[in-house]
């Protein structure tokens, strides 16, 4: 049974930064890639960041550009998102996910999803 448990939510103020964690389980973690997403009240989920098997090639979206990093830990089965220079808008529920294939930016494209961690910047 495949378990992904996301970690380190919580409240920050506008600037400040925070560090997600997610740990995975029931899977062989390094086959496969892992996507960070979020979704704000009202809105669609959005495709935030992810990481390749090895941890060699990370995508980003333009809105987190420069401010999010993410980093995996295969032989511990976890991945991270340190999210600094925060703003406002960057509040939502965060999302980490597994995919073993093809894709990488659609929530479709994945097969496992974590439950969920908030996230909320105060202006």
């Amino acid at each position: 049974q495949v378990q992904l448990v996301e970690s380190g939510g919580g409240l920050v103020q506008a600037g400040g930064s925070l560090r997600l964690s997610c740990a995975a389980s029931g899977l062989t973690f390094s086959w496969y890639k892992m996507g960070w997403f979020r979704q704000a009240p009202g809105k669609e989920r959005e495709f935030v960041g992810a990481i390749r098997r090895s941890g060699g090639s990370i995508d980003y979206a333009d809105s987190v550009k420069g401010r999010f990093t993410i980093s995996r830990d295969n032989a511990k089965n976890m991945v991270y998102l340190q999210m600094n220079s925060l703003k406002p808008e960057d509040t939502a529920v965060y999302y980490c996910a597994a995919v073993f294939d093809y894709g990488l930016t659609r929530p479709t494209d994945y097969h496992y999803w974590g439950q969920g961690t908030q996230v909320t910047v105060s202006s």
